[in-house]
């Protein structure tokens, strides 16, 4: 550890979505941040792309064991690595909706309103997009928010099966529009559209996950020294307990302490609350940012989600990639319902052995002969915040995760539309997997933002209301779930803490204002 220094400008506390991003927007030459990372690089060899290591061997899944509420040891599917869960997400980088920023009344209850508006947001978006190199197409999803711009790229486009589904939806009055997605698919990228995207990693560096888009290109730009395969056991705080001086970590079996003049954790919403908690001190008995609120860890969500195979035993689905469409028709109070159902997007193509991994009751051949045969979606409806939905951390210092489902009776709705329509285009087989706790990679809202610190964890900017040099960028700020994958809003409020970080460090940056935006905005 010769190499690390004893004091940096800024500690980023993990290496994924939000802590890359906030790196990238802050790495300059002149400048000394510390980028630190639980896991290591994780390799690019031909074992990321099998079915056997992925799902059923789980070679790259983190190796510990967390509770659930009952005290019963599980093994979560999270990652550790340099770019976090995203090495294995499906790339989708979707705008939250306008509505989702207000109050939004669901079947189980309402989702609360946001502290800050989608305008205010919105230019972070647009960079946020320009950032991990989203491809898509504006104006045809009906509920499409206000843009200022363009999708960076275009859309990546239909193979042949899948645009005789839109064809087909939209004969029966829906509006299917490509789903956002970060792939380097155009002329000069490099992905080779293959079957291997969602779940996996890419072992040709085709996906824009935070490694890529983020981490590597902060690295490049000068000021971010990153050090992996190191645990950040707690952050120290002066006797006043008002800012953090250090972190204790642990290296190479070597424990040291570095200080800093402004510490950010961006770990993800679990192993953030799990370290603000780990750090409780006389200042603060129970944890960083929670002696006002006592909603650290609280309020955890991850989305009601299942995975569905409609199968037909007529014909052959010959698609490769066949992450490209998303379906939003249900998303608001729709024809079905006058409450909010969810998201429907194209799942990454399922094959042989993908889905007995998780059901164990499939024979792998007839799995086998349906995924030859099946169109597969993701569906996807907000769970909401519960303050008993909580991450905590017990005395053998292992996380327990205390989640109990809820907004069910949406989601079992969204299914069963959903299947009404399968079988209606000539998919009578339906096999559906509901994702449970040990599915943590939409994790978020265990350290919520607000304008009243008698609620909320952080202020608007992501820092601790109680601690004057801290912040915690990534999911765990979110204040509600919505029904869609977070990354995109991650990266888009890093870049705006970013902001407010220059200021603490006396540096000037032009502030990107909220914008007045158009109505509509030709696609």
């Amino acid at each position: 550890m010769t190499d690390l220094k004893t004091s940096y400008d800024i500690v980023i506390i993990g290496a994924g979505v939000g802590g890359g991003a906030l790196a990238n927007a802050l790495a300059a030459p002149g400048r000394e941040i510390l980028m630190i990372e639980r896991g290591p690089r994780l390799p690019r060899e031909p074992d990321n792309w099998s079915v056997d290591a992925v799902f059923h061997k789980r070679k790259y899944a983190a190796k510990e064991q967390w509770r659930d509420k009952n005290g019963e040891l599980f093994s979560p599917s999270t990652y550790y690595y340099v770019g976090g869960n995203s090495k294995f997400f499906g790339a989708a980088t979707v705008r939250f909706r306008q509505e989702d920023f207000g109050a939004l009344e669901h079947e189980a209850g309402v989702a609360p309103a946001w502290p800050v508006s989608y305008e205010t947001l919105e230019p972070y978006y647009a960079r946020a997009e320009r950032l991990m190199g989203t491809h898509g197409q504006a104006g045809l999803d009906p509920i499409e928010p206000p843009r200022s711009g363009p999708m960076p790229y275009p859309a990546i486009g239909h193979e042949p099966e899948i645009a005789a589904f839109e064809t087909k939806l939209r004969a029966r009055g829906l509006h299917p529009f490509p789903l956002p997605i970060a792939i380097d698919y155009h002329d000069g990228g490099s992905c080779a559209r293959c079957a291997t995207c969602d779940g996996f990693a890419c072992k040709i560096g085709a996906k824009g996950d935070a490694e890529v888009r983020l981490v590597n290109p902060a690295l490049a730009k000068g000021g971010v020294t990153l050090l992996t395969e190191a645990f950040v056991h707690r952050l120290v705080t002066d006797p006043s307990g008002r800012r953090v001086t250090a972190v204790e970590l642990e290296h190479g079996g070597e424990r040291r302490t570095v200080s800093a003049r402004i510490f950010v954790s961006a770990a993800g919403a679990i192993n953030s609350s799990a370290l603000l908690l780990r750090s409780a001190n006389d200042r603060h008995p129970r944890g960083l940012g929670n002696n006002t609120s006592d909603q650290l860890g609280r309020n955890y969500m991850a989305h009601n989600n299942t995975a569905m195979m409609a199968v037909s035993p007529f014909r052959k689905n010959r698609v490769v990639f066949q992450k490209s469409m998303a379906i939003n028709d249900f998303y608001l109070a729709n024809a079905e319902r006058p409450y909010p159902l969810g998201n429907i997007q194209g799942l990454g193509k399922l094959q042989a052995g993908m889905l007995t991994a998780s059901v164990k009751w499939a024979p792998e051949r007839m799995m086998a002969l349906f995924a030859e045969r099946s169109v597969d979606w993701w569906l996807m409806s907000e769970d909401l915040p519960d303050p008993e939905n909580r991450v905590s951390v017990d005395a053998d210092g292992k996380i327990r995760l205390a989640y109990t489902e809820n907004n069910l009776k949406a989601h079992g709705e969204l299914v069963k539309v959903w299947s009404r329509m399968m079988r209606s285009l000539g998919y009578p087989i339906i096999i559906t997997q509901k994702m449970d706790i040990k599915v943590s990679m939409h994790q978020c809202g265990t350290a919520r933002f607000g304008t009243d610190p008698s609620t909320s964890v952080l202020d608007t900017d992501c820092k601790v209301w109680d601690v004057d040099n801290l912040y915690v960028v990534d999911a765990s700020f979110l204040p509600s779930s919505t029904g869609f994958n977070p990354s995109l809003t991650i990266v888009a409020q890093a870049l705006r803490t970013s902001e407010r970080i220059l200021k603490e460090l006396g540096e000037s940056e032009v502030v990107s204002p909220p914008i007045r935006l158009p109505e509509t905005v030709a696609a």
